[in-house]
């Protein structure tokens, strides 16, 4: 299966646009884990087995774990991924964005050390930067477009007079995106659940990419006008039969994460994962 194949099967099996952030921080761990950046692997296992019946994909953010070296522990998790929930794709959160050999390497890491289905890169060195990662041509990269934080105003929102139309930057990646670099028909794209006007726009400019969409939750995004400008499919539940609609993929990390500091923090992540999924859906509906 692809990427968007795995994506799609996933949203009809659990019915859900949501995406479970795996950003571990000892400090914010329950009690009795807390702050042993050895139990990263069993705190984020825990997550996963309580939310894959709930979750669209699984998204381990790589900075969580290579600063406490525990990047044995992400293999370790995304294989248990693999035996829990077969049918929910991992992304993996690197923001990759270099050259040449370099590239191929963090592609190399990405696919074949973890075994993830997507990666997120940045597409700001061009075209040739992306390459290495799209010869693996059953894997999705998502390339970050408009970008959930304030400061992505100061490249992304900078009108390009060298090109026909003056569209601004995070305009022309899309168009790209949608075009001419999607050669293995597996991009997606990142845009922030708190810029709801340009993530409608982007979807108008790339309706058949996937939209991964950061920023609901703790990072303020509001659920139900992050659908509403992402969605142009048709009523019911993702996935159904007679929808068209390229997927959107709503990510909440540290909401569903540190939803209890006590030892239901499980039950507790579950609960917020469930919550967050009906919003989402009840959003679709009134889209």
């Amino acid at each position: 299966m692809t990427f968007l194949d795995m994506l799609r099967a996933a949203e009809r099996q659990n019915g859900s646009m949501l995406c479970v952030g795996l950003d571990p921080e000892p400090t914010r761990f329950p009690a009795h884990y807390s702050g042993d950046a050895s139990k990263i692997y069993d705190f984020c296992a825990a997550i996963v087995d309580a939310t894959a019946d709930l979750a669209l994909a699984f998204k381990p953010q790589i900075a969580y774990f290579a600063a406490h070296r525990a990047e044995p522990q992400l293999e370790r998790l995304i294989a248990h991924v693999r035996r829990v929930a077969p049918q929910v794709p991992v992304i993996l959160d690197a923001k990759r964005g270099d050259i040449g050999s370099t590239a191929v390497q963090y592609a190399k890491e990405a696919f074949e050390r973890y075994g993830a289905d997507a990666v997120t890169l940045s597409p700001f060195m061009g075209f040739d930067s992306l390459q290495p990662y799209l010869r693996y041509h059953d894997k999705g990269a998502f390339l970050l477009c408009r970008t959930s934080n304030p400061g992505g105003d100061d490249l992304q929102s900078q009108r390009l007079a060298s090109v026909a139309g003056e569209p601004l930057l995070y305009e022309h990646i899309a168009r790209l995106a949608q075009g001419p670099w999607n050669l293995n028909g597996q991009l997606g794209l990142v845009v922030g659940a708190t810029y709801p006007v340009e993530l409608a726009r982007v979807r108008t400019l790339a309706p058949t990419l996937p939209l991964l969409i950061p920023g609901v939750g703790a990072q303020g995004g509001d659920a139900l006008a992050t659908v509403r400008a992402a969605w142009r499919g048709a009523a019911g539940a993702p996935g159904e039969a007679g929808d068209t609609q390229a997927p959107i993929i709503v990510n909440s990390s540290r909401a569903i994460l540190y939803a209890s500091s006590g030892a239901d923090f499980a039950q507790a992540a579950r609960r917020e994962a469930l919550a967050t999924r009906e919003l989402l859906q009840t959003a679709r509906l009134a889209a």
